[in-house]
């Protein structure tokens, strides 16, 4: 298991956090903030026995300024994460067995924007996929950026990193998954009944998609017909549509 430290802000990624365990070393929030979620946390932290810190506007904007990417919406909170945990392939494989008799894994390849990698976190935990991959190389880090942007998914998705991609779709292979790949060139839809065993889903870039080399390891390949002028979906909205056309043959 590995270690990250990092910073979560904004209300409900906070409240979020907090709910899941995270193992938070003390929050600040803004003097003067009140309300919902603002109540929630203080309560919640207090339950949790993580230590609340008012901070005067003076002093809040420069501990944003310091700490968080230019440009942040901290909602007036901040929160110090002691560690940001991942697993290896092997406990993210173990863990998603759990509850799943055919778990749903994402693996990225060439997401280096922040605000997908949240966003496409945000969408598998709300499918219920069992955990995301991240190659350790040429993706984007688990920032207070990412961790916004998931909305406090992250803070519930398991999240594995991995040194090489390719092998790691083999160990899963080995495992029992089928490897779904995602093109614009692929002969089938993302509709086609094929998510009947357990199943990692492949999402690479917009601009690039998957290189050849992940290509090989797919069992399929599929697309998401597009009927506009624009050749290309977000890559976390193409996630999106997938996991809930995968959640929606899987309750029928």
């Amino acid at each position: 298991m590995e270690n990250q430290d990092s910073y979560i802000f904004g209300r409900n990624p906070v409240l979020e956090a907090i709910a899941s365990g995270k193992p938070i070393e003390k929050i600040f929030i803004s003097f003067g903030m009140k309300g919902e979620p603002i109540n929630s946390i203080y309560s919640n932290a207090k339950k949790a026995g993580i230590k609340c810190s008012n901070l005067d506007k003076r002093k809040f904007n420069e501990l944003e300024k310091k700490e968080l990417p230019r440009g942040a919406k901290s909602q007036g909170i901040i929160a110090i994460i002691r560690s940001f945990d991942t697993l290896n392939l092997e406990e993210l494989i173990e863990k998603s067995f759990v509850n799943n008799k055919y778990p749903i894994i994402i693996a990225l390849d060439g997401i280096t924007d922040p605000h997908n990698l949240g966003a496409i976190a945000r969408s598998a935990e709300c499918a219920g996929a069992s955990g995301l991959i991240l190659p350790e190389h040429n993706s984007a880090p688990i920032t207070p950026v990412a961790v916004k942007a998931s909305a406090g998914a992250m803070s519930h998705l398991p999240i594995a990193k991995v040194n090489n991609l390719s092998q790691a779709l083999i160990t899963l292979k080995d495992r029992g998954f089928w490897i779904v790949g995602t093109s614009s060139g692929a002969d089938s839809l993302y509709t086609d009944e094929i998510y009947n065993q357990p199943t990692v889903l492949l999402i690479g870039s917009e601009g690039k998609g998957l290189r050849h080399g992940i290509i090989n390891h797919c069992d399929f390949m599929i697309k998401i017909p597009l009927y506009g002028k624009v050749s290309s979906l977000n890559a976390s909205v193409s996630a999106g549509i997938i996991l809930f056309e995968i959640l929606r043959q899987r309750n029928i």
